[in-house]
């Protein structure tokens, strides 16, 4: 009578077991899962270098690990990619109405101790909507130097964009004067790479200039590389299929300290705004400078009359994000590669 209950007694054991090693086999697979997943932090080990603002206004310090599903995460073509998104409106930093996704540099520096970026990336999405007037319409921001005394501004901000219907863009870059007196007369001087610079605009709302000839393709590869040595900026463009250029600033020196200086392009893009300020004669000289990189949404929901440079009249549906994406208002730009380090001397033929 008592091998029954015995036989009994194991069977229960080995049924108990096997539901043991079921278990443990399907934890075991959670945990597999989870550290083969791919994140930012994974693809660009720079990160830890910086922190970031997405694009609802987050603030995040430590970039190890984080991804966010509507924001930063990871995109894969054949290889991984790190994607900033970024919709027309949405909550951003104090001195902006445009929104990013973008990093921050922990790290200061001044133009004369430098500091050098670069960049591997490709622009998947500029907004849809605008106003081909606004000179910041339909462009995002990849890269830029943000100054954090004084004015706050910005020695160099890297865009791309592109008209509705035309199938290349401009890559551009800009430098903002860092004002003497009121800052309120500062302006942005436009260098244009390839394709036009900022001040080719539409004739109308909806009427838009020529594709340009030699512009770069939505999903087509550059590199970008600032590189600031004992106060000069020195930058290098390169793409598999266009002209690598070149271009050297200095950031302790103006090229605009007098009125007779300011460049027709400012006389002519400003003239509504009336901003046509001198910049200070050391420039940013022993100004704190980051480099910030990522998706900076040029696009915003401000009328074009407050700001015929800057207020791009874009559609934002109220700030409701997913309809912003579901119709084409937003930002998007996939990093492959970014390096940041100490400037070096540059390599001038």
């Amino acid at each position: 009578m008592q091998r029954p209950m015995r036989n009994l007694v194991l069977l229960c054991a080995v049924f108990t077991l096997m539901n043991s090693c079921k278990n443990i086999s399907k934890s075991t697979a959670a945990i597999s899962k989870k550290d083969t997943t791919t994140l930012p932090s994974d693809v660009m080990p720079v990160l830890s270098d910086f922190k970031i603002m997405l694009g609802d206004g987050s603030k995040i310090e430590n970039l190890k690990n984080l991804e966010h599903k509507d924001y930063f995460y990871i995109e894969n073509d054949g290889e991984d990619w790190v994607v900033y998104k970024t919709p027309n409106q949405g909550i951003t930093s104090k001195n902006s109405k445009n929104t990013r996704t973008e990093l921050h540099e922990k790290h200061m520096w001044t133009p004369e101790t430098g500091r050098k970026l670069s960049a591997k990336l490709k622009v998947q999405h500029v907004s849809t909507t605008g106003d081909a007037r606004v000179a910041a319409s339909y462009a995002v921001v990849v890269g830029q130097i943000h100054s954090g005394e004084g004015h706050e501004n910005e020695p160099i901000k890297i865009f791309y964009k592109k008209f509705p219907g035309h199938k290349k863009g401009s890559v551009y870059w800009n430098y903002e004067i860092n004002t003497a007196g009121d800052n309120s007369e500062r302006w942005d001087y436009s260098s244009a790479i390839w394709g036009y610079d900022m001040s080719v605009i539409g004739t109308a709302s909806d009427v838009y200039p020529p594709e340009p000839e030699d512009g770069i393709e939505l999903n087509e590869e550059f590199d970008y590389e600032i590189n600031v040595y004992k106060g000069i900026m020195y930058l290098t463009f390169t793409s598999a299929n266009h002209e690598t250029k070149t271009f050297v600033k200095s950031l302790i020196s103006s090229d605009f300290s007098t009125r007779s200086k300011i460049p027709q392009q400012i006389l002519t893009l400003y003239a509504e705004t009336g901003q046509d300020g001198v910049e200070q004669e050391k420039a940013y000289s022993g100004e704190l400078q980051y480099f910030k990189q990522g998706a900076y949404n040029q696009s915003n929901g401000k009328k074009p009359t407050s700001n015929i440079v800057w207020s791009t009249g874009s559609e934002t549906f109220e700030g409701d994000v997913a309809k912003q994406y579901a119709n084409g208002d937003y930002a998007e730009v996939w990093f492959k590669k970014a390096t940041l380090g100490s400037g070096t001397p540059p390599n001038i033929d």
